[in-house]
């Protein structure tokens, strides 16, 4: 079995980056992605819901500059409030 935790991702930056985020049914998942990217140009498409209606699941793309953007990105978005998860 491969660890990838011993590889190092390899992209050519800038790059297109998605990002999944889930969030619970009752948020506002563009005022959510709003206060974190501010006026940085995303797009946020809805993905799924979940069985019994509770959270939902939305799709963020954008352009990263680097690897520590794409990194502090994913952490904003792990530390926000309103986000329950992100992959």
């Amino acid at each position: 079995m491969i660890d990838l935790n011993k590889h190092k991702l390899k992209l050519d930056y800038p790059c297109s980056w998605k990002y999944k985020i889930v969030i619970l049914e009752n948020t506002n998942a563009k005022h959510v992605s709003n206060d974190i990217f501010g006026e940085r140009k995303y797009s946020l498409k809805e993905s799924k819901v979940s069985k019994k209606g509770k959270f939902k699941s939305y799709t963020i793309e954008l352009i990263v500059h680097n690897d520590d953007d794409r990194e502090e990105l994913h952490r904003l978005l792990g530390d926000h409030k309103d986000i329950k998860m992100v992959l």
